[in-house]
C-alpha cells in the first residue's frame, strides 16, 4: 500500500509591521502569497519571523523544502549592495535585510528552491552581489514601474506591460511563450546582475524582469512583478508556483532520503 507524501514546507519571508497603539512590530506576510504558495504550489507555507541573527542559516535552511520571499512594502537598504544612502523619510525593514539576505545564500547552498516576486528578486540579486536602481522611474530612458496611484486594487495590480522571454530561459520552456503582460508595482529595480545569475526576461525598456540562478542545484528564479496576484489567471504565474512546487516537493524527497541514510 502506497503512503501519500506530506506536502513540502515552504518557509514565507516575513516583514516587520509596526502598530503604534500596540507599541510592538509584528512579523507579517500578505494573505495572496500564504495562498498562492498553498494553492499554486501544494505546499505548507509557514511565516518566517525576521529575527535576523537570532537564526542559524544554515540550521533553518536545512529545515525548509522551499523559500518563497515575497514583496513589500520597504525596500533593501542600499548599504547592502554599495548604493547611495536613502532619504530620511524612506520606509525601512533592517530586521527582513538582516533575515533574509543571509536565508538567501544559505537556501542556495543547501539546494533548497527559492522563488521571489518583486521585493523578492531585489533580495536575491543583492544576496548574491548585485545592485539594485533606487528609483527606476529617475534613470534616463526607463519606464516609471511604479504602482499607480489611482484606481482600486484591481486597477494597481492590473497587468502594465509585456515581458520579452528570453528564447531558452527556464521561463520559455515552462510557459512555451516567449512575450507576455504582466503587472508592475516597484519603485526599485535590478541595476547590475549578481554574478551567476542570469536574465530571464526583460521589460520594454531593458529593465531584468526575472533572473535565474544559474548554477543553483534546484529551482531559484525571481521575477519583478507580483505573480502571486491571481496566480491562477495567469498562465506563467500558474506554472511558476506550480514549478516551485514540484522543486520543494523533490527536495522534500531528497531531505527524507538522507534523513534514512543517517539512522
Amino acid at each position: 500500500m502506497s503512503v501519500e507524501q506530506p506536502k513540502p514546507l515552504i518557509g514565507v519571508a516575513g516583514s516587520t509591521l509596526k502598530i503604534v497603539e500596540h507599541r510592538t512590530a509584528h512579523h507579517t506576510s500578505g494573505e495572496k502569497y500564504i495562498d498562492a504558495v498553498a494553492r499554486g504550489s501544494d505546499a505548507i507555507p509557514m511565516i518566517i519571523p525576521v529575527l535576523g541573527d537570532a537564526f542559524d542559516f544554515k540550521d533553518l535552511a536545512s529545515r525548509l523544502d522551499g523559500l518563497m520571499l515575497t514583496g513589500g512594502r520597504a525596500n533593501v537598504e542600499p548599504h547592502h549592495y554599495g548604493g547611495p544612502p536613502f532619504p530620511e523619510d524612506e520606509v525601512r525593514d533592517p530586521a527582513r535585510d538582516a533575515t533574509v539576505l543571509p536565508l538567501i545564500r544559505a537556501c542556495i547552498d543547501a539546494g533548497v528552491p527559492v522563488f521571489g516576486v518583486c521585493r523578492g528578486i531585489q533580495e536575491m540579486n543583492v544576496a548574491l552581489g548585485g545592485t539594485l536602481h533606487y528609483r527606476v522611474h529617475l534613470v534616463p530612458g526607463m519606464m516609471d514601474h511604479r504602482m499607480p496611484p489611482e484606481g482600486d486594487i484591481e486597477h494597481k495590480f492590473g497587468l502594465r506591460h509585456d515581458i520579452a522571454i528570453a528564447e531558452r530561459a527556464l521561463l520559455a520552456e515552462l510557459c512555451g511563450a516567449c512575450e507576455c503582460k504582466v503587472n508592475s508595482a516597484h519603485g526599485q529595480g535590478i541595476e547590475k546582475l549578481a554574478p551567476g545569475c542570469t536574465a530571464e526576461a526583460l521589460a520594454p525598456d531593458g529593465l531584468v524582469e526575472a533572473m535565474r540562478v544559474a548554477g543553483a542545484k534546484s529551482f531559484a528564479i525571481g521575477v519583478q512583478w507580483h505573480a502571486e496576484w491571481r496566480f491562477d489567471e495567469h498562465k506563467l504565474n500558474t506554472v511558476l508556483f506550480a514549478a516551485f512546487g514540484d522543486a520543494a516537493r523533490e527536495h522534500a524527497a531528497r531531505r527524507k532520503v538522507r534523513r534514512l541514510s543517517a539512522a
